[in-house]
């Protein structure tokens, strides 16, 4: 008998580590959503004002499950507060719309500099030889469990008078890209077709932008995205965010795979 009710507490204790968690988090989604927030959102991540009102809604559950889930961190002295914390929360689901997600699953921590910061890198040369050497960063995305991001570019952005530039979107497009296993440029798309289909889309967008890029010529994407396949759709990203219009316009194709994938129109918030 005593076995049996150890055994009974056991499953209980088990089933309490499996349901509290979800409880907890479906608590935090089902609260009112503060005034002061959407103040916040409205100021900071303008096309808030300008969405359905069912994706507001949806925005704000999504943010709601961000801040439950993730934990900012405020470096070089920098104090977090509830504007750091919306504007970058509200940014980075914007990115998740009308789309089925666990919301950033692999990340845990936001760290926030009060401006640029020091990244110290290790590159390997021909040869085996290791060099070390600092990169001024706005912003990084890590595979383990970190984004990093300089507040005031981070604000320069809300500004909207950098259209077409936006950190935020862009080291949460490298968090979306790294879910399929590698941070390639192609993100977790669920089918082989869609996998063929974006390959070829990309590859060619991609080699029309170095091509550009080599001869500096203007294009409505980001130069720095013929860096590499990765830093591409990033940069393609804040393009389908903050230049639909005109990415619409320039490059049809590549905007309607962006719009596939994010399941959004943001034209459709001008």
């Amino acid at each position: 008998m005593a076995l049996i009710l150890l055994m009974a507490l056991l499953m209980l204790g088990v089933g309490l580590l499996f349901w509290l968690p979800k409880y907890r988090l479906q608590r935090a989604i089902a609260r009112p959503f503060p005034r002061r927030y959407a103040k916040i959102l409205r100021k900071n991540v303008p096309v808030y004002a300008r969405m359905p009102a069912d994706l507001q809604l949806q925005l704000k559950h999504l943010i709601q499950q961000f801040l439950h889930q993730k934990k900012f961190v405020g470096c070089d002295g920098l104090t977090i507060t509830d504007e750091i914390k919306l504007t970058i929360a509200g940014k980075a689901c914007l990115l998740l719309l009308n789309r089925v997600t666990l919301v950033y699953p692999a990340l845990s921590f936001v760290l926030v500099y009060p401006t640029a910061f020091v990244v110290r890198h290790a590159e390997v040369a021909a040869g085996g030889l290791v060099t070390h050497r600092n990169q001024v960063l706005l912003g990084e995305s890590w595979s383990d469990d970190r984004v990093i991001l300089a507040w005031d570019h981070v604000r320069r952005s809300n500004a909207e008078n950098d259209p077409g530039h936006d950190v935020v979107l862009h080291e949460f497009a490298h968090q979306l890209d790294s879910e399929s296993g590698s941070t390639n440029g192609a993100p977790y798309l669920m089918s082989k077709a869609r996998y063929a289909r974006w390959s070829s889309i990309f590859s060619e967008e991609f080699a029309l932008l170095q091509e550009a890029a080599q001869h500096h010529s203007l294009s409505v994407i980001d130069h720095y995205g013929a860096t590499n396949p990765a830093e591409f759709f990033a940069v393609a990203t804040e393009a389908f965010f903050e230049k639909s219009v005109a990415l619409g316009q320039e490059h049809p194709v590549l905007f309607n795979a962006l719009k596939e994938y994010y399941c959004v129109d943001p034209r459709e918030w001008r």
